[in-house]
């Protein structure tokens, strides 16, 4: 199992979705984040005052997912979150040590699903 955390830009989201529910992978979390990387932010101006913007808008995509559907995930979210431009995002992967289904109580990888 692993889990698998995805940010993208924001008006990525509707595509990244889609193409994960085409291969079957409709279990996700989605949290509207706000972070900063290699793309530094902006400035801008208000009523005459210059204001930096460094924390930039982001869509944290999570999914736990099982072993065998990792590789196909990857390459969804990179295909539809791809601009090319300065921004696009970051993928994490790493071990998921366990899992478990509240209202059954199953574990492992059949909590999952």
């Amino acid at each position: 199992m692993k889990m698998v955390v995805a940010v993208i830009q924001p008006e990525k989201l509707d595509e990244v979705k889609q193409a994960l529910f085409d291969i079957k992978i409709q279990r996700m979390t989605v949290s509207r984040v706000r972070g900063c990387g290699q793309q530094g932010g902006f400035e801008e101006s208000y009523r005459g005052q210059v204001h930096k913007v460094n924390l930039l808008d982001k869509v944290r995509i999570e999914i736990a997912i099982n072993d065998e559907f990792v590789d196909d995930a990857l390459k969804a979210i990179i295909s539809s979150a791809k601009s090319g431009a300065i921004g696009d995002g970051k993928i994490f992967v790493w071990p998921l040590e366990k899992c478990i289904r509240i209202r059954t109580e199953e574990d492992g990888p059949e909590a999952i699903g």
